[in-house]
């Protein structure tokens, strides 16, 4: 099983990649993880990525797609696993094609989670009221949301063209999503 999930910030992505990948027994790749070992390792491609977030500035699609392609060729991601974070854009889920078609792997989902906004907005202010996180607040929140519908939202029509696109109601008791998730994985 090799499945990308999307969804806008808040919506539970983290929390339902780790119950599919237990569920699957596949692996969890998100990219904030792959990315800061890169970096703990001092990869080529980890420290043009550290030179790039040490300035500010968003890690470029060619450093991020060489990365994946690192990963991906790894064997413990070769019975599956899912991409959690990544591809954000057109270009890089493209770029995702090539080094799928390389080692032969294909996809077999891309499951978007999705949820009211402002739903997503209190589940966030929520957190960040438990958790202490400092970035989630309503005005941060609602650039988070405004960025992901402008860069990733088209990743929906781009896996709906391809077949590939299966939508699931990311509100609700968290088990209720896992079983839906799970319902149109079948």
């Amino acid at each position: 099983m090799r499945l990308i999930f999307l969804g806008p910030p808040g919506v539970g992505k983290g929390t339902q990649a780790k119950r599919i990948c237990e569920h699957y027994n596949i692996i969890h790749l998100s990219t904030g993880d792959i990315l800061r070992s890169e970096m703990t390792e001092k990869t080529e491609i980890g420290e043009k990525a550290k030179a790039f977030i040490d300035a500010g500035e968003l890690v470029p699609d060619d450093v991020l797609l060489g990365m994946m392609n690192n990963r991906l060729k790894k064997d413990d991601v070769q019975s599956g696993y899912l991409l959690d974070g990544f591809p954000r854009t057109i270009p890089q889920a493209d770029g995702l094609n090539k080094i799928m078609d390389d080692l032969s792997h294909s996809l077999n989902c891309a499951l978007s989670l999705t949820a009211d906004a402002d739903e997503l907005v209190q589940r966030l202010i929520n957190r960040g009221k438990e958790s202490g996180r400092s970035d989630d607040t309503p005005d941060i929140i609602r650039q988070r949301q405004k960025i992901y519908w402008k860069q990733t939202a088209p990743l929906l029509d781009f896996y709906r063209e391809k077949k590939l696109l299966k939508e699931v109601d990311g509100i609700g008791k968290i088990s209720e999503i896992t079983d839906r998730i799970l319902e149109v994985l079948k």
